[in-house]
């Protein structure tokens, strides 16, 4: 599966997924955020269980507060619609899975 771009207007997709969820909150202009960025798609692709949203904090300021993100990248995991997890700075890929379980 490939990674969804998250906006305000979908996402109560996101929101409702039975699926557990991870959320990518990045800038474009952001150097960790790019490095981060290819491990994420790489999820996307090789775990289709799980839903992978990247939200561009300039264009979704609204969710980027509404997540309390002030540094990116931000990695958010959700399950049943609540936050369960999150983390702030560049993560290696196997981190970032470990975030899942």
């Amino acid at each position: 599966m490939s990674v969804f771009s998250v906006t305000k207007d979908n996402f109560e997709t996101v929101k409702t997924s039975e699926k557990t969820v991870l959320l990518d909150f990045y800038a474009d202009w952001c150097g960790p955020c790019r490095m981060v960025s290819p491990l994420v798609d790489e999820i996307a692709e090789e775990h289709p269980e799980y839903l992978v949203g990247k939200i561009n904090v300039d264009e979704e300021g609204e969710l980027a507060a509404a997540f309390g993100v002030t540094s990116i990248p931000t990695l958010v995991v959700m399950k049943d619609g609540k936050v369960v997890n999150q983390s702030a700075g560049a993560r290696p890929k196997n981190q970032i899975l470990d975030m899942l379980k």
